[in-house]
């Protein structure tokens, strides 16, 4: 027999893996949470939270509380009717047993336990005690309270009845395992927003959320939202400026299934539009995303012809003129959702799209018909939108061309790579002429191209693109990347797989790449969603003895490099050079002028540290070695966790209101160190 065949034949049925029970979810954890980093950990909570919204989607529950505990526990309470504990026919065990160790089992598959849910393959509770190293289930039913508690999903014991109980619920504690999360520490932030979502969602609940661990300072938020969505629109409206002081609001029911939806327009640019079904937030939409876009763009264009606010030669509004400013929520529940994996990011059910288009085009018509004044105001916004569109559309075919984009006009200032290929490739955005040299010269031609701007690039928060389309840096820019902007940005064109932008330690560097990273959230989105947009970390100093040279990026490392090479100050003395070399002591017992002198000639054996600027006070062969060499510089990656969150924070630092910046600023000031003025 051939060696080859062999090898084969040596594949049989015992090379054949059966994974039992929980073994599977242990084993490959991402696939049923997406990750076992903080996301992965925070998506235990929404799972046993879920369970409880889908109770007061029901309408069986109308309080629910979820408590962060000492030891890393956190504990769901609901007043719902409680899990089943009777006898369960197929499995022969406890309902409540079934639910929390079978993957599949739940009471979301067409029998009488949910009309709607946003659970679907009855894979959440039991993930949950798969993923515990600890998890208990109390159930309070028929007067009766019934326990059971599990290790790493193994049950320790039968249901049992414990004592009587006051009304009905269920309660889960639980713990995430440690050998299993690379995380264990659950962002109080980010639990409180998500909840703060889901009281919007459901309106009428009660949802409090309680933070009672020791090393945290005890916290309590109870939230309660009779007006739902349009309380949500309303406070994501907080401080803005609005178009129609009424929010538009629907809620109708269709065929068994409910749609929900909110909108206002503000005075902004940015379009913020959330969309959920069952309660679970879709960030890739569809298709009661596509019927609401519809519906919006058809009925806005039939109110202007019909009042004459669109002459007859304009040509329609486009679905990108009537979403500049908007912001809409729509939430729409069904029996039977079908979404795109496990994590639920886009709904796929094709009767929904019309259901929406038909409820959101004929209350939006009417909203408008009883809103004249109203009307007006949102028509002349998209208008005003559609006037800007026209002017962009025309400084981009000239900016824009095809030759430009593919590198033959290239802007003077890039000192481009050798290297064609993209993955490969990185460009550096650096501030001013003085570090663009320095990274030039430091750089390797190879695959680092560098990308000086003058200046403070445009704050594209408040521009239109047209606008910024006239700004040389930001023209620049966008040919450089080769990618085209905004709605006919195409990632494969991208010339650069990384772009890492390197601006100076200090105020001005910080506002720079600020600048930077709104006109790439704004227009450039999937630069940053695909994590192509690094931060360069240049060293705040330079730290020498004798021939011995290190980098400091943070004063605790200046601290820790003094201790080790000469102790505490009064052991060994510190000194530092000034902006011209000069030897300066910083640090020394308390001497006279002549000691001082004296001392700064034996300062070769003393420690010198020179505090950096800027990426200018660099030769090239020290940007190299600390912020560009990829074998020692440090780089963060730009990513974005909350995409609304995010929205949020780019319209209040980079926005028109000063308010809530001024307000933003005060509460963090005390926070900021190393800060130079």
């Amino acid at each position: 027999m051939a060696k080859d065949e062999q090898k084969n034949n040596s594949y049989g049925a015992d090379a054949i893996t059966v994974l039992e029970g929980l073994d599977p979810v242990r084993k490959r954890p991402g696939m049923y949470i997406g990750s076992t980093s903080a996301a992965g950990l925070h998506h235990l909570i929404w799972e046993v939270v879920d369970n409880s919204i889908d109770e007061a989607m029901a309408g069986y529950a109308t309080d629910i509380s979820v408590a962060l505990l000492k030891d890393g526990l956190v504990e769901v309470i609901d007043n719902g009717r409680g899990i089943p504990v009777e006898k369960h026919k197929v499995t022969g065990l406890s309902a409540l047993e079934t639910v929390l160790t079978k993957l599949h089992a739940g009471g979301k598959f067409g029998g009488t336990g949910y009309k709607v849910s946003g659970g679907l393959h009855g894979v959440g509770v039991s993930v949950v005690n798969a993923l515990s190293e600890y998890l208990k289930a109390e159930v309070r039913r028929d007067g009766k309270l019934w326990r059971q508690e599990y290790k790493i999903g193994i049950p320790q014991g039968n249901v049992k009845n414990v004592g009587p109980a006051t009304g009905t619920g269920t309660t889960i504690t639980f713990k995430p395992d440690a050998s299993i999360f690379t995380e264990l520490d659950f962002n109080w932030g980010k639990v409180l927003d998500r909840l703060r979502q889901q009281s919007y969602l459901t309106k009428g609940i009660t949802l409090n959320v309680i933070d009672q661990r020791p090393e945290h300072r005890e916290k309590h938020y109870r939230f309660h939202f009779e007006g739902g969505i349009k309380s949500y629109i309303k406070s994501l409206h907080r401080g803005k400026s609005v178009k129609n002081e009424s929010v538009f609001y629907v809620d109708k029911e269709i065929n068994e299934c409910r749609v929900e939806v909110a909108l206002q327009y503000n005075d902004e640019y940015n379009e913020t539009v959330l969309a959920f079904a069952n309660n679970i937030h879709n960030p890739d939409g569809g298709t009661h995303l596509v019927g609401f876009r519809s519906a919006l763009t058809r009925t806005l264009n039939n109110y202007g012809r019909a009042k004459n606010l669109l002459k007859e030669k304009q040509e329609n509004l486009s679905g990108e003129d009537v979403r500049e400013g908007l912001t809409a929520i729509i939430s729409v529940k069904l029996p039977d959702p079908q979404f795109e994996g496990q994590t639920k990011g886009k709904l796929g059910n094709a009767e929904m799209k019309g259901y929406v288009e038909q409820i959101m085009g004929d209350a939006f018509t009417t909203f408008l018909e009883e809103h004249p004044k109203e009307a007006e105001a949102i028509l002349g916004k998209c208008v005003l939108s559609a006037q800007a569109r026209l002017a962009a559309r025309t400084a981009r075919a000239t900016i824009l061309r095809k030759g430009a984009l593919e590198g033959m006009t290239l802007p003077g200032k890039l000192a481009d790579c050798s290297s064609r290929h993209p993955e490969e490739c990185e460009l550096y955005i650096v501030e001013g002429d003085s570090a663009g040299g320095s990274a030039k010269q430091g750089r390797d031609r190879k695959f680092q191209a560098i990308l000086p701007l003058r200046g403070k690039i445009l704050n594209v928060e408040r521009a239109r693109l047209d606008k910024m389309l006239a700004n040389n840096e930001i023209k620049n820019l966008i040919i450089a990347l080769g990618a085209n902007i905004d709605d006919q940005f195409d990632l494969e064109k991208l010339r650069y797989h990384r772009i890492i932008i390197m601006t100076d330690a200090d105020v001005d560097g910080a506002h720079i790449r600020t600048l930077l990273l709104t006109l790439f959230f704004r227009h450039f989105n999937p630069l940053v969603t695909q994590g192509h947009v690094y931060i360069a970390q240049p060293p705040l100093y330079q730290i020498k003895k004798g021939t011995q040279i290190a980098y400091a990026y943070s004063d605790e490392e200046k601290q820790n490099k003094i201790k080790e090479w000469g102790g505490l100050a009064e052991e060994a003395e510190v000194v530092e050079e000034d902006e011209n070399g000069e030897v300066e002591i910083i640090e020394s017992k308390d001497e006279t002028e002549t000691e001082k002198e004296e001392a700064k000639t034996k300062a070769a054996g003393k420690i010198m540290i020179q505090r950096y600027k800027g990426l200018g006070e660099m030769n090239p062969e020290q940007l190299w070695s600390t912020t560009m060499d990829p074998a020692r510089r440090i780089v963060k990656q730009v990513t974005i966790e909350d995409a609304t969150k995010a929205d949020q924070i780019f319209d209040m630092l980079m926005g028109d209101n000063v308010a809530p910046r001024k307000n933003f600023i005060q509460t963090h000031a005390k926070k900021v160190e190393n800060l130079d003025v």
